[in-house]
C-alpha cells in the first residue's frame, strides 16, 4: 500500500504532462529553435488580418482561418538563395472539393517566415489532372507576439 502512494505523485505528473497546452512561439527566432529541437510546429493564421494580393491587386482578404503544421520545413540563412533576409519556408498540399471551381481540386499552401517576424502565405488551387492553376493568391502578415494583434499565431507543443 505505502508503495502505491508513493507512485502516485509521478503518475499524476505524467499525466498533466500529456495533457499539457501548446505554448505561443512569438518570433522568428523562438520558431527556429523549436523546429530545430524537433518540437512540433503548428501556425494559425487569420486570413482577414492579412494583407490580400491576387492577379497583382490589393484585395480585401477573406474572414477565413487555416492552420498548417510546420513539417517539413527548410531553413535558409540570409544570402543563400538570393534573399538578403533568413527565412524558414514549408509548404503542404491537400485534395479538396470545391463545387463552384470545378470539383477536387489540390489545396497548395506555402508558408515563409522571415527574420523580421513577417509572414507571407501562398495559397493556389490546381487542377488534379493538369495541374492547371485554379485560383492563386497571396498573404502577407506578421508573427503575432501575443500583443501586436497581428495575423499569423505559432504554437509548439
Amino acid at each position: 500500500m505505502l508503495k502505491s502512494l508513493k507512485i502516485l505523485p509521478f503518475l499524476f505528473l505524467l499525466i498533466s504532462g500529456v495533457h499539457s497546452e501548446p505554448k505561443q512561439l512569438t518570433n522568428f527566432i523562438q520558431i527556429l529553435e523549436a523546429l530545430n529541437s524537433g518540437y512540433r510546429v503548428n501556425a494559425v493564421i487569420h486570413y482577414k488580418d492579412c494583407l490580400l494580393v491576387s492577379e497583382g491587386d490589393t484585395a480585401k482578404a477573406p474572414d477565413a482561418i487555416g492552420g498548417m503544421d510546420i513539417l517539413p520545413y527548410e531553413y535558409f540563412a540570409a544570402g543563400v538563395i538570393g534573399k538578403n533576409i533568413a527565412f524558414i519556408s514549408s509548404s503542404e498540399t491537400v485534395m479538396i472539393y470545391l463545387k463552384g471551381f470545378g470539383g477536387y481540386l489540390y489545396n497548395y499552401v506555402k508558408l515563409r517566415v522571415y527574420e523580421d517576424n513577417k509572414v507571407e502565405i501562398t495559397a493556389r488551387y490546381l487542377t488534379i489532372d493538369k495541374l492547371e492553376v485554379k485560383m492563386d493568391e497571396t498573404f502577407y502578415g506578421e508573427i503575432n507576439d501575443g500583443l501586436n494583434g497581428k495575423a499569423v499565431y505559432f504554437y509548439s507543443d
